[in-house]
């Protein structure tokens, strides 16, 4: 396993980390869950990424039992939580958001869930647009203070916004964002190559990236259509359906995927792989989260380390080519 610094901080994650966005509790009970963290460790991750709102918390309270059950020393490996969407199914107002008071209950209600003392990383799973961000690095900070985190970040917030958290809190002496995590993958590249480009120059920003393949585009299988067991055919993931393989831009995307598929073939490589190690050719990229609801998806998900070397100069251009 490659391991790489979180942005200008001295924590090191590996390359390739586990999350559990739909997979955990919808696709993979607690029994699963643990073979395949036991996999993960003894790959050299140390890195697994959860939410409050992933199935309701259900997806933090597998992730704290599968962890517990393999008693791996709580030093050896990183855990990370997101505020803003909330647990509960229809959240009441102070059950969601960026507000202080949330930040905090949200905190300690993963804690709970996950059952360990501290979060090694918090991140703002969404801006808020009716909490001012000073209110937001406010609670952060009282919760690095506190112990009850070490790092704070962002996920999917605009460049404009990560930027006034970092002078917010530069100006009152604050501990500032660590890490910010985007959707990153060979269909979306504008946001971590173009728009946070200024970030990195500037703060030295950590990246947690997540959808390395596309919600599951970027392996094929979607090519002639849904297969009955992915993701878009589980119960309230419609939206993610439409968004995949409904609309309009669907056709060109497939068109992309088949072409990429052309190049991953001549590596002698599955796509997934391939995307993946596209992703690791980032220098701005701290590590790669991958989701798998099989074994064997995940053993060979974890695979693409090793064929990072294949993408040469060349192809990569070859790839360039046909994603612009």
């Amino acid at each position: 396993m490659e391991y790489r610094r979180l942005g200008n901080s001295g924590l090191k994650v590996s390359a390739l980390s586990f999350g559990s966005w739909v997979t955990f509790s919808n696709q993979v009970d607690s029994k699963l869950a643990e073979q395949m963290f036991g996999i993960c460790l003894d790959s050299g991750v140390n890195f697994f990424d959860n939410a409050e709102t992933y199935a309701h918390g259900e997806s933090e309270v597998v992730m704290g039992k599968a962890l517990a059950a393999l008693s791996h020393p709580r030093d050896s490996y990183s855990v990370s939580s997101k505020v803003f969407f909330g647990a509960k199914k229809n959240p009441l107002p102070t059950q969601m958001g960026l507000s202080k008071k949330h930040i905090i209950e949200a905190c300690d209600q993963a804690l709970g869930r996950l059952k360990v003392d501290y979060l090694d990383l918090f991140f703002c799973h969404r801006a808020d647009p009716d909490t001012p961000i000073g209110e937001t690095v406010w609670a952060m900070h009282n919760l690095v203070t506190q112990g009850k985190i070490i790092y704070w970040g962002t996920s999917e917030w605009e460049e404009s916004e990560i930027r006034e958290a970092y002078e917010f809190a530069e100006k009152y002496s604050l501990t500032p964002p660590t890490m910010e995590q985007p959707q990153y993958n060979l269909l979306f590249t504008k946001r971590l190559e173009q728009d946070y480009l200024p970030l990195f120059q500037d703060y030295g920003m950590g990246t947690t990236i997540w959808s390395p393949l596309a919600s599951g585009l970027l392996t094929g299988k979607y090519i002639d259509g849904a297969p009955e067991d992915s993701r878009v055919n589980l119960p309230g993931y419609e939206w993610l359906r439409k968004i995949m393989i409904e609309s309009d831009n669907s056709k060109n995307r497939m068109q992309k995927i088949v072409e990429l598929k052309v190049v991953s073939d001549e590596l002698g490589i599955s796509l997934a792989q391939m995307s993946i190690a596209w992703c690791l050719l980032n220098k701005n990229v701290s590590t790669v989260i991958l989701g798998a609801s099989k074994i064997d998806q995940l053993k060979s998900n974890l695979s693409s380390l090793e064929v990072v070397s294949l993408l040469t100069p060349e192809v990569e251009k070859a790839i360039r080519k046909i994603i612009t």
